[in-house]
């Protein structure tokens, strides 16, 4: 009766399976995506820092910068 089960139950498993390897996918993806916006960030304050932008531009690049990771945080993550 367990083999019949194990048989029965496979594609369930399998199912199970593939929708949490696609979840660690999207988790790695936005990982990747916030890491990359700070990186964003500490060079655009390094501009700013150099004088190679104005406070204008920093102001108007940080906004954008912010406002894409805030979507990230809240579980958002649409690209542009």
């Amino acid at each position: 009766m367990l083999l019949v089960d194990d048989i029965l139950l496979a594609p369930v498993h399998s199912l199970f399976w593939v929708f949490k390897e696609i979840y660690n996918s999207a988790q790695e993806t936005l990982e990747t995506d916030a890491e990359s916006i700070t990186t964003e960030l500490s060079a655009l304050y390094m501009r700013l820092e150099t004088g190679k932008i104005s406070e204008q531009e920093f102001t108007a690049e940080e906004k954008l910068l912010l406002e894409r990771l805030d979507q990230l945080d809240k579980g958002g993550g649409e690209s542009e």
